[in-house]
């Protein structure tokens, strides 16, 4: 008789420390797991640094005396000096500027001068030139609206808008009955302030100056016919 060997059971664990060492399993999963997003999430929404410009204390451009420049409001000026004044334990540097036409002078820190800009130059007075040659625009909006634009235009301190208002306002005639007397004015105001950016620009004494506007808007034509 052939001996039979007895198969041994294999042996049962403990309910409780299975138990405690598939707990531990994962946990470490999820330590690793935790681990693994950390490293992603470090490596692509890390925010690059972002360094604050300072302001600089003051305008990198810088004029001297008798330069001349142009200050929106009040068209051409002519810096006359640059002083310095302290207000309140701080030292402050400004420009003096003479508007002739006005007969004003203003006062302009150099730290807070972003409205002025130097005048224009010989290609840009030749391009407004080019754009008092052009057709008026005549738009059918009214008057006080379109007053107000010009208004605007002419104090944005911007040639090419104070060329467009001097075009679109010029009637080709000094007759006043042809004009009412804001639209005069506002065409006066605008002529003005670029007449005397022309003179400053081309240097020439302001009849010359005259001429060359009153031939590109054609009021050359109208004063030969009255003569």
């Amino acid at each position: 008789m052939p001996k039979i060997r007895k198969i041994k059971k294999p042996t049962k664990l403990k309910k409780s420390n299975f138990i405690k060492k598939n707990k531990i399993k994962i946990k470490v999963k999820l330590e690793d797991k935790k681990i693994e997003k950390k490293s992603t999430s470090s490596g692509s929404d890390e925010k690059p640094e972002i360094k604050k410009v300072k302001k600089q204390p003051s305008e990198k451009r810088i004029y001297n005396v008798k330069d001349f420049v142009v200050y929106p409001k009040h068209g051409v000026g002519k810096i006359t000096s640059i002083e310095k004044a302290t207000i309140g334990e701080i030292d402050i540097q400004f420009y003096k500027i003479l508007v002739e036409k006005e007969k004003l002078t203003l006062t302009v820190p150099i730290n807070q001068q972003s409205k002025l800009r130097p005048i224009s130059s010989i290609n840009q007075i030749n391009k407004c030139v080019s754009i008092l040659k052009t057709k008026p625009k005549i738009k059918r909006t009214m008057w006080s609206r379109r007053a107000q634009e010009y208004d605007q235009k002419i104090n944005s301190g911007k040639i090419y808008e104070l060329a467009e208002v001097v075009k679109d306002l010029n009637k080709n005639t000094d007759i006043i009955a042809d004009q009412s007397y804001s639209e005069r004015q506002l065409f006066e105001k605008a002529y003005e302030r670029l007449k005397s950016e022309f003179e400053a620009v081309l240097k020439v004494n302001p009849d010359e100056v005259q001429k060359k506007m009153d031939k590109a808007l054609g009021r050359t034509k109208v004063e030969e016919l009255a003569e």
